[in-house]
């Protein structure tokens, strides 16, 4: 493979600035973090809008947050607002509790508070089920985003009439905007299982792929054993993969932010993202260096359908054999 790894240019470490990042929109501006809470006038009106109180409303990793508050959710019925370091907001649910389509119905009305100068990234569905003790979540979480706050190579690619296919919660990140078809897979195998199956259909354009498990489950839990795990898993498919490729095809992967198992905190981290370039007219063992941005791999990506991109460099050229 090609090899190298992208620094970020977006004033933001989180799921939808790097994303955006990568198809080549880089977030001057920010959506707004909260902090320790959200203000109260939110908090209230938030209330006021599903009918019911809601309990936490303080930072917390996902997994804690139900062990500390589950079991009076349980007895109260109220939602479990929590915040992170990024812009968003999450509301646990016990899917018993409330039904999952409640939950979501929930998540829509604090989407909807949520905007203007209030507006953050994405408010999360987080639902989970279990027993006193043993609560686990569910994979029906749901993310309500906000459009893209301009044109992203997605759109672009649509508009001129490619295929567009966003695997994983892709749709949840850039509100559906730019993609002709979805497969919001739950875990990283139904995202290598969905690659694969679109790789052996007929089409020309862009998988773009999320395997959300790295982050949920190992990233932010402080799970090396278990990210370890994931990385074999997705080793041992790579050689499908690969023998699917097609002539033209290039393989890139990469990642949206750092989410270091191995640092303390739950929080993403801010190091370097891995760029790796696979294909057959794709040149071997050449390093690609220290990329000044995501934006690289969407201006290349650019590069091979003809479209210029007004952020990040193409490498085309450079992985191309002669």
């Amino acid at each position: 493979a090609c090899f190298g790894k992208c620094g970020s240019q977006s004033k933001a470490k989180d799921t939808t600035s790097g994303h955006f990042e990568i198809m080549g929109l880089i977030m001057e501006e920010p959506y707004v973090v909260f902090g320790e809470k959200f203000p109260d006038r939110i908090i209230q009106e938030l209330e006021r809008r599903i009918g019911t109180k809601t309990i936490g409303n303080y930072p917390a990793s996902g997994t804690e947050i139900i062990k500390e508050l589950g079991d009076e959710h349980c007895r109260t019925g109220y939602p479990i607002v929590y915040l992170s370091a990024d812009s968003i907001m999450q509301i646990a649910m016990h899917e018993e509790v409330i039904p999952i389509q409640r939950q979501y119905e929930i998540c829509q009305i604090a989407r909807d508070l949520l905007m203007g100068n209030d507006a953050v990234g994405r408010i999360i569905a987080r639902p989970f089920a279990g027993e006193s003790g043993s609560y686990y979540r569910t994979e029906r979480r749901k993310d309500f985003a906000l459009d893209p706050p301009e044109e992203t190579l997605l759109d672009k690619l649509e508009q001129r009439g490619k295929a567009v296919i966003g695997v994983g919660k892709i749709e949840d990140i850039f509100n559906r905007k730019g993609l002709t078809e979805i497969d919001h897979t739950r875990n990283n195998l139904e995202g290598i299982q969905s690659v694969i199956r679109y790789l052996q259909s007929d089409f020309e354009g862009l998988i773009f792929a999320n395997l959300v498990d790295f982050d949920m489950l190992y990233g932010h839990r402080n799970d090396p054993e278990g990210f370890k795990g994931a990385l074999e898993e997705f080793d041992r498919s790579l050689p499908e993969i690969k023998e699917l490729l097609r002539e033209e095809d290039v393989l890139i992967i990469t990642a949206d932010h750092g989410c270091d198992p191995t640092i303390e905190g739950t929080d993403h981290t801010r190091e370097y993202t891995p760029l790796i370039v696979i294909g057959p007219r794709i040149q071997k063992g050449k390093n690609l260096g220290i990329r000044k941005s995501f934006a690289d791999i969407g201006a290349t990506i650019g590069d091979a359908f003809g479209i210029e991109l007004d952020k990040g460099t193409s490498f085309l050229k450079e992985i191309l054999i002669p």
